[in-house]
């Protein structure tokens, strides 16, 4: 391996750890960063000997922790976090909705989603199969907070 394949495969270390650290969430990404600065490490080791190996090690580490500490101070990570928050509960049915009762969907459902049913946008869960927006729909079941509808072919229903 040359040198310069060996830099860049610990640069792709360092992107791939920043990355997982940043914007791709569940480990992949940071796994295959640090098992790239593991190897990167190991080579230079093996080709260059111990002092230039721990020189890179170092480097690695200093690398990555400076990163992390530039992430947290310019609040880069702010960016791609989930700053707003949910007060709504799942079905605060005023209404009573039963088996049979009829409406159209005001979102798409994949399978759940919203739908107008006795004039209240309700959230409702489609059986079997996605439904496009302003579609006919039926309550098929009724499970909990769970309210399970198919599509209508039937207009004549519509709210």
């Amino acid at each position: 391996m040359n040198t310069t394949l060996l830099i860049i495969v610990l640069l792709l270390g360092v992107i791939l750890l920043a990355l997982e650290i940043v914007a791709l969430p569940g480990g992949v990404a940071g796994v295959f960063g640090v098992g790239l600065i593991v190897f990167g490490v190991w080579e230079t080791y093996l080709m260059f000997g111990d002092t230039v190996g721990t020189i890179v090690l170092l480097c690695a580490i200093a690398l990555c922790t400076l990163m992390l500490v530039w992430f947290m101070k310019t609040k880069t990570w702010k960016r791609f976090s989930l700053e707003e928050e949910s007060d709504s509960k799942v079905n605060q049915l005023e209404h009573t909705v039963q088996v049979g009762s009829r409406g159209t969907t005001i979102s798409r459902l994949a399978p759940t989603g919203k739908a107008l049913i006795d004039g209240q946008p309700t959230e409702v869960h489609a059986v079997n199969k996605f439904i496009d927006p302003d579609r006919p729909i039926e309550v098929v079941a009724i499970e909990g907070y769970r309210i399970d509808v198919v599509e209508t072919s039937d207009n004549r229903f519509e709210s």
